[in-house]
């Protein structure tokens, strides 16, 4: 399988995610402001998720070996499940920061400049979510969906501490001036909050191709085409067993013939395998497809 696409994509988006972490950092510390530090950390880990990504697309690009003999497809899912968790880590511990802050006191912010860094940030990673998007739908990548999820989360943090922001300098001056030190550690909780949900959809959706949780709309379809398959040819019965890992999908078919069944040439049979592979539209890369016939239930 050529990767050379989704990598090339993978090391840009590491080289902006350098740079958006470095702005976010630096911004954080001379405005006082924790989210758009969270904002920085998050960007940090999004790059170590990012490299292991990039490792693992150069594996997908191998051959299989003797000690990984099916191929490193196991791999991609196991890197999304750990993505998922860490994002989901790095939010809990700045929910706990919010907390702290918000029964501390608050702390002050410079909002003027908070605001700039802020803006700059939430247009550079809603910038970036879109560009990944693009290739990521072309290319069918789930590691890059996992990239352009990673964007779309910072943008959306970026674009909340905007919004708290411009309502601290509308604040100024004002009846209510007390309670823009609250604003920042607030708008961390919220983000958090917010944001939580998502990596821990994705390490659960991850964990189930981890453990080899049958894909219920694969498993369907293999049912449906088999079971009109072996009425049509008179079998006595099949059995099946499906699996996704990453983008491949593992299809095993097992079909119970009369033990006086004559099938014909070898040709004939590869014929027969043949046409489940159409029905099943299987003939892709991305699709381990094995069928085997046999007169003996113990062979199902």
């Amino acid at each position: 399988m050529d990767t050379a696409r989704e990598q090339r994509i993978l090391k840009f988006s590491i080289g902006v995610t350098v740079a958006v972490s470095a702005t976010g950092f630096i911004g954080g510390l001379l405005v006082g402001s924790q989210a758009i530090l969270f904002d920085g950390v998050y960007s940090l880990v999004d790059v170590a998720l990012t490299l292991v990504a990039l490792a693992v697309l150069r594996l997908l690009g191998r051959e299989g070996s003797p000690r990984f003999q099916y191929g490193y497809w196991h791999l991609e899912p196991m890197v999304e499940a750990l993505g998922g968790a860490i994002l989901a880590l790095a939010c809990i511990y700045a929910l706990a920061n919010s907390i702290i802050g918000l029964t501390t006191g608050g702390h002050v912010i410079r909002a003027g400049p908070a605001l700039m860094w802020a803006t700059l940030l939430c247009v550079s990673n809603l910038g970036m979510a879109a560009f990944v998007r693009v290739h990521a739908a072309r290319l069918h990548s789930p590691l890059l969906w996992l990239d352009v999820r990673a964007w779309l989360l910072s943008g959306m943090m970026s674009l909340a501490v905007v919004l708290a922001f411009a309502l601290a300098l509308l604040l100024e001056d004002g009846d209510h001036a007390h309670w823009i030190p609250f604003l920042d550690p607030l708008v961390l909780a919220i983000i958090s909050l917010a944001v939580l949900p998502v990596p821990l959809r994705g390490a659960w959706k991850a964990m189930r191709e981890v453990l080899q949780v049958a894909p219920d709309t694969l498993d369907a379809r293999v049912q449906a085409v088999m079971t009109q398959f072996v009425a049509e040819h008179g079998y006595l019965g099949f059995t099946s067993h499906v699996a996704k890992m990453g983008r491949m999908r593992f299809v095993e078919i097992h079909i119970l013939t009369h033990p006086d069944t004559v099938i014909g040439t070898i040709g004939s049979v590869d014929a027969l395998r043949d046409d489940i592979a159409e029905r099943l539209d299987a003939r892709g890369s991305e699709f381990w497809l094995t069928i085997d016939f046999t007169a003996d239930p113990a062979w199902t």
